[in-house]
């Protein structure tokens, strides 16, 4: 680890306005170190099965990350039903270009800025830095033109939904309604599925970017398919990408969050800091 995560640091909270849709503000919770910077930045995306949840449902990861040096905005995004594919992964790219032409304010390194991306949310992070220049994902341009773009100096996913075809059928088949509706709600058919799906992105040779990226999967999680992150990993190292896997045995989904004090949510705490301090040294 660098000297800027050597010790916890003292941190400035702040709910900012990082753009609007219509009249509505969305907003982000954003993390800053206590010093000058530059800082090394991270993007939170919270899961929620694309539905729910907001930029305060991960902090037990924003803090220690923050604490460690690393600047974290954690964003609000619009969700289906009322903004299905791919509206929230066009909010999440213009956040990306965002932090990267603002963040200077705050002592953010542009050239250090990654993503974090949990359950959904991991899907609608990998599928932007996948496809930053997708007309679709970047289809909100920043104010005064300015011309970043939403590629990622680092990603981690967590228990991530990276084959929703996959898990859609799987959800279906096991009669888990609650979740088959929350697809529904975001994805108008199989195809879109098929399409939006970094999985068979990689497995169809599309040219994609490939930050190097760390996944998090606990081998008793119940709401992806048992193999997700093993093929995701494997398909991504295949096409060139650095990709490395982090089990924690017994584990449920979203087990930081569950219980963030427990030794397996810490462990995975520190291996999300090491990774991200590692990537952007």
């Amino acid at each position: 680890m660098n000297e800027a995560g050597a010790r916890a640091r003292n941190l400035e909270i702040a709910d900012i306005e990082y753009r609007r849709e219509g009249s509505a503000p969305l907003l982000a919770r954003l993390y800053r170190p206590e010093g000058a910077g530059p800082f090394p930045a991270a993007v939170e995306v919270h899961g929620g099965a694309w539905i729910m949840n907001d930029r305060t449902t991960n902090a037990s990861i924003h803090r220690p990350l923050a604490e460690s040096g690393v600047a974290v905005m954690a964003v609000d995004f619009r969700m289906a039903p009322q903004w299905p594919y791919p509206a929230g992964i066009a909010d999440i790219n213009y956040a990306v270009r965002w932090l990267k032409t603002e963040g200077r304010k705050f002592g953010v390194d542009p050239k250090r800025v990654g993503g974090v991306g949990l359950s959904s949310g991991g899907h609608q992070l990998i599928l932007s830095a996948m496809r930053p220049a997708d007309p679709r994902y970047a289809a909100l341009p920043l104010p005064e033109g300015e011309k970043a773009d939403a590629s990622l100096a680092f990603a981690v996913l967590c228990w991530s939904i990276v084959d929703p075809l996959a898990r859609y059928r799987m959800v279906k088949a096991n009669g888990n309604e609650r979740l088959q509706k929350a697809h529904e709600a975001y994805w108008r058919s199989e195809a879109e599925m098929s399409e939006g799906n970094p999985q068979l992105i990689l497995e169809r040779g599309e040219r994609v970017r490939l930050p190097p990226l760390l996944y998090l999967q606990g081998t008793n999680d119940d709401n992806v398919t048992p193999d997700m992150a093993q093929r995701f990993v494997a398909a991504y190292a295949r096409a060139g990408g650095e990709a490395a896997l982090e089990t924690f045995a017994g584990q449920p989904h979203a087990f930081i969050a569950r219980n963030p004090e427990a030794p397996a949510a810490k462990d995975a705490v520190a291996r999300i800091v090491e990774f991200v301090h590692k990537r952007t040294r």
